[in-house]
């Protein structure tokens, strides 16, 4: 399919302000003269200038009319959705610009669309922040004034061009809008059909951040981008990401489904150091030892990864079971509520607590791949740590493999750099 372009129709409006001037005429000038034809003299021995029937100057003629034009054409139909869609004005500035259509979802829910834009400094031209929801009728109206202060209105509609499901990939996100989470916590882009155009994609992601940190997007695969800062967030941090994927073309006949924005929080540092070798847990709250904990990790053959983690999820109570379901195999567990259990990996490393492995606390590693502890240390954990905490681990020959949890911290700094469709 030939690749989406932005519509080159620039259609003149020629909207008429003001009238045609009439221009005012002048009188012919006379001198009065004496009866030997010499310019009459005053009282004061000088003569008397010339006088007119009329007054020499002219009214100033009107300013032209504003005219507006648009890059979509009246009733134009099929227009790309990937179309930004912008107003100029010739001989005044525009004063308010609306571009609206009713769009229905997937499930026939209506919705009112409004398009984002804003003028430039002249107030002369308005653009399009964001593309064009598929299938809509869009009615525009905007209004403008010339030098003289008069103003005109233009109204006009088009039509966009109608897309299939498969044709849109949807952006899902987090930490979701008002979230507060942890210093390790990077901004997540999830799309439900693979991105082939990631530098078009990429180019449409901005991120505010306050106080000012350095950061980076990076592509963890076609269906998932993060944002990552080079260090931990500093506390307090907030984050805003502005996804402008509506219309944007994200791959051959695949574009961006809806616009995204959303903001989050970072609450305090709290960062856990595990080191495998010595069984212990250290607990750092603002850069200071908070808590230690006695630990006991995975034993040979269900060795705990090392390398930076990060809490995803908080579970009060869960049941855990065995990948085995033989009943007589010596690795078969099945417990029903595991309490404070905080995940580390997709694949099942948690905290949690383990009163069951009690003697092996600080001495061994005899678990299954979890890091184990007493009810009450688990407890203190679970109360103290969030989603978005990062879990330093080390001790063990073990490494991470990358996406199995949130495992943006086990790339370098420049690893994550590399990674970014716009390096």
């Amino acid at each position: 399919m030939t690749i989406a372009r932005r519509t080159a129709v620039t259609a003149a409006l020629g909207l008429t302000v003001g009238g045609i001037a009439g221009l005012a005429g002048c009188g012919t000038p006379t001198v009065p003269m004496d009866d030997n034809g010499q310019p009459h003299k005053t009282p004061g021995g000088g003569s008397t200038g010339p006088t007119t029937s009329a007054s020499s100057a002219s009214p100033a003629p009107p300013a032209p009319p504003v005219r507006l034009t648009s890059n979509i054409g009246d009733d134009a139909k099929d227009v790309d959705v990937d179309t930004l869609l912008i107003l100029e004005a010739s001989d005044g500035t525009l004063d308010t610009v609306t571009a609206t259509a009713t769009v229905t979802d997937s499930k026939g829910k209506s919705e009112k669309v409004t398009v984002p834009g804003g003028l430039n400094k002249d107030k002369t031209t308005w653009t399009a922040t964001d593309g064009l929801d598929p299938g809509a009728t869009y009615t525009v109206t905007a209004t403008a004034k010339n030098a003289d202060g008069k103003e005109a209105t233009f109204t006009r509609s088009f039509t966009t061009r109608t897309l299939t499901l498969k044709q849109q990939t949807f952006p899902a996100i987090y930490p979701l809008d008002g979230m507060k989470v942890g210093v390790g916590m990077a901004a997540i882009i999830r799309f439900d059909i693979a991105v082939t155009d990631r530098k078009n994609v990429e180019k449409h992601l901005h991120v505010d951040v306050s106080p000012k940190q350095e950061g980076s997007w990076y592509w963890q695969s076609d269906t998932e981008v993060h944002y990552r800062p080079k260090t931990y967030w500093k506390a307090g941090t907030k984050v805003t990401v502005d996804a402008r994927l509506n219309g944007v073309k994200a791959g051959d006949d695949l574009w961006g489904q809806v616009s995204r924005t959303w903001s989050f929080t970072i609450g305090r540092k709290v960062v856990a150091k595990t080191d495998l070798k010595k069984c212990t847990t250290k607990v750092y709250i603002d850069d200071k030892l908070a808590r230690t904990i006695k630990i006991s990790a995975g034993k040979p053959g269900f060795t705990t990864r090392s390398g930076t983690k990060v809490i995803s999820e908080k579970l009060r109570r869960t049941p855990m079971r065995s990948e085995t379901e033989d009943v007589n195999d010596p690795e078969y567990y099945d417990l029903d509520n595991v309490e404070y259990a905080m995940r580390l990996t997709n694949s099942g490393e948690f905290f949690h607590a383990a009163p069951w492995n009690a003697a092996r606390f600080g001495r061994s590693n005899s678990s299954h791949g979890c890091t184990g502890m007493s009810l009450a240390d688990a407890a203190w954990m679970f109360q103290n740590m969030e989603i978005g905490d990062p879990a330093e681990f080390t001790g063990s020959d073990r490494g991470m493999e990358i996406g199995n949890g949130y495992t943006d911290w086990v790339l370098s700094w420049k690893q994550v750099q590399q990674r970014s469709a716009l390096k």
